[in-house]
């Protein structure tokens, strides 16, 4: 339930709702009459979104309660603050069956439910808009981009190995071609062996 911008002014009775924030007050519209004040510092103003209420484990926020009941009438108007202090409390049980009886007070009780039917009649009583879920279709744009990585890893190997392949790997000679490599290769074995040795400290001639 969203009570963003709703709240309760001390001595003023019912809610208001904030329209625009001045340089040192807010003006509030009333939701009953639809009045417009300013509201200062001065005043001591609660946001129905920050009011929890007493349980026996951990304190429950009012947006929450307000749900609850939403859900039970199915939108429509709760019980009635002004009823018997039994039947209040037998519908706060309904609704909070945890809550603390010894530090939530009758009057506590009252407010809520007249809050409640304060902004059902009013029409503010809106549900939580769920998160809008964008990380997921980002994580799917992070996985495309991923999946495109090794197709260009693989072309940019290809396009390196191509350019590191040796220049003489050409076609080979056609049949009956004569090749130099065999006899320049002979004339170099043949030119080392009438080379003089160098080794050796005497002659044998001598």
């Amino acid at each position: 339930m969203n009570l963003t911008g709703i709240i309760a002014i001390s001595g003023k009775p019912g809610l208001f709702k904030v329209v625009a924030q001045g340089k040192n007050n807010i003006i509030v519209e009333s939701l009953e009459d639809k009045k417009r004040f300013p509201a200062y510092a001065s005043d001591r103003i609660s946001a129905l979104d920050d009011i929890s209420i007493y349980t026996y484990d951990e304190d429950k926020p009012l947006k929450e309660i307000f749900q609850t009941i939403f859900d039970k009438e199915k939108g429509g108007q709760a019980i009635s603050h002004k009823e018997d202090a039994k039947k209040l409390q037998a519908y706060m049980q309904e609704v909070l069956p945890d809550y603390d009886q010894e530090r939530v007070y009758g009057s506590d009780i009252k407010k809520l439910f007249q809050w409640y039917n304060l902004l059902q009649k009013a029409g503010e009583l809106k549900p939580e808009e769920p998160a809008k879920k964008e990380k997921p279709a980002k994580a799917e744009k992070a996985a495309e981009g991923e999946a495109e990585k090794p197709a260009k890893e693989t072309k940019e190997k290809k396009t390196t190995a191509a350019a590191k392949k040796p220049a003489a790997a050409k076609k080979p000679a056609a049949p009956g071609a004569k090749s130099a490599g065999p006899k320049s290769a002979g004339k170099a074995a043949s030119g080392a062996k009438k080379a003089p040795s160098k080794t050796g400290g005497t002659s044998r001639g001598k």
